[in-house]
């Protein structure tokens, strides 16, 4: 663990920059799997057989080798059945799986923090195995029928499925992945005029569907309990055209003394795409009392929270009450670096769920055009300004001149990168702290008030004009 009087407070941030044994490789076979899917395999060719080649090669020696070997020998011959399809699905989310586990290690011992210990999914929950079986059916035709071959009526092949799961509370999670999934492709369609196809991002909707799909795969422990102080460190909000989402990011406390550990808490609403910016958090305050929490730079106390095994807090204001001003670079500083990372469910091992709370100080700043990157200890560390939210003070404008930063360690487009959710800089030779969330609670700033009027004038024309039409 680097001091922080070396510059980077307490992050190794030299431990990122090494290469990671065996990645290239093991995203070079998920690349070529997946350039397979592109064309379809009904009739493969003999580039996608290749592929599913090195998708079989690449597990070769694992529990997978043998099944994962028929299924891309069937797959080639264009003669693959859902069992196949299944094994495919499984050989490369077990390669993600293992660059998000070696990349997790590199991040663990930057950190010098401890991890959970990893969880096992609970078997044997109640669920409708026709309903499954026909999603299955479908993400086969979409694999046959390639990103290039879909069109509106084989995507419109799930809406039956998905109207039929979505009722039912333990399908929920695959139904609403379906939806998505197939709402995304519906506006892509043809595929044969896509002039760019997201072969990675629509090859990891694919495989996550089939295997949420498996009966018991959705499965999750029964959460348990959380009581004690919860000291928020920051926030990442996320906006979609018709939704938003914040979560939360704190340290936790228990009350019995155990050791504490990082947390999540997450609320996602709906939204109105005239809803934008500082507008979000009201559509999000008033679903979590946390949030002003967080905005006000102050702590609260739990009481038998429902908390995953995750680390992930299913939040109820009910459980939860306002305590004392906890500043959130203290927490940083003090409670942060003795924090246990949260355990990663088997399912959500994947490089792109990577996000792990740091702190750093003592950096230097460099930006050519529109590229930031800190300076840790003589280490670069690249830094994602587009992720900091319009909705709050913080702007990649203090971001660059600032002196400490809380923030998420990412990983994307092969490299680590953090994103600010908050930062300590001088505004007129004063020291200030500027938090992405600073807002979610509301505000008084000129800027925050007037985006909030813009989208209390929305919501109320949206709700007028709503009323008047079930009125009719």
């Amino acid at each position: 663990m680097v001091p922080a009087d070396q510059g980077g407070g307490v992050m190794r941030a030299d431990l990122l920059s090494d290469p990671v044994a065996g990645l290239d490789e093991a995203l070079a076979a998920v690349d070529a799997f997946d350039q397979a899917l592109v064309a379809g395999l009904l009739r493969p060719q003999p580039a996608q057989a290749a592929g599913l080649t090195e998708l079989a090669h690449a597990v070769a020696g694992t529990p997978l080798a043998a099944r994962v070997s028929e299924a891309a020998a069937k797959a080639a011959a264009g003669a693959a059945g859902e069992d196949h399809f299944v094994a495919l699905a499984a050989a490369r989310t077990a390669l993600l799986g293992s660059v998000h586990d070696a990349l997790m290690t590199r991040v663990t011992e930057a950190t010098g923090r401890p991890r959970g210990e990893d969880t096992v999914p609970a078997t044997g929950g109640r669920q409708a195995a026709n309903l499954l079986t026909a999603a299955r059916a479908w993400l086969c035709d979409l694999a046959r029928a390639g990103w290039q071959g879909i069109d509106h009526e084989v995507v419109s092949g799930a809406a039956q499925i998905v109207s039929a799961m979505l009722p039912d509370p333990s399908l929920r999670r695959p139904a609403t992945l379906l939806d998505g999934f197939a709402a995304e492709l519906a506006a892509s369609c043809p595929g044969s005029a896509l002039e760019r196809i997201p072969a990675r991002r629509w090859g990891d909707l694919w495989s996550r569907g089939m295997l949420l799909t498996l009966p018991g795969a959705a499965d999750a422990p029964a959460p348990g309990t959380a009581t004690g102080r919860l000291l928020p460190l920051g926030v990442d909000l996320q906006e979609h055209a018709t939704a938003a989402q914040a979560q939360v990011y704190a340290v936790f406390e228990p009350a019995d003394g155990s050791a504490p550990g990082l947390v999540r808490a997450t609320v996602s609403v709906p939204k109105p795409d005239t809803v934008v910016g500082a507008g979000l958090w009201q559509l999000l305050r008033p679903h979590m009392s946390l949030l002003a929490a967080a905005g006000e730079g102050r702590s609260m106390e739990l009481s038998d929270m429902p908390i995953t095994a995750e680390g992930d807090l299913i939040w109820s204001d009910e459980h939860a009450r306002p305590s004392e001003p906890a500043d959130a670079f203290t927490t940083a500083r003090v409670a942060l670096p003795t924090a246990t990372d949260p355990a990663t469910a088997p399912l959500d091992r994947h490089p792109t769920r990577i996000a792990v709370p740091v702190f750093l100080e003592g950096y230097a700043v460099q930006k050519e055009d529109e590229t930031m990157t800190f300076t840790v200890a003589g280490h670069p560390l690249a830094v994602d300004t587009d992720r900091v939210p319009t909705a709050g003070p913080l702007t990649p404008e203090a971001v660059a001149t600032s002196n400490a930063c809380i923030g998420l360690l990412r990983w994307d487009a092969g490299t680590y990168r953090v994103q600010p959710l908050a930062v300590e800089t001088t505004v007129r030779k004063k020291p200030v702290a500027l938090h992405a969330g600073a807002w979610a609670g509301g505000t008084t700033d000129k800027v925050g008030v007037k985006a909030e009027k813009a989208a209390t004038d929305a919501v109320a024309v949206l709700r007028e004009r709503a009323g008047r039409l079930l009125r009719k």
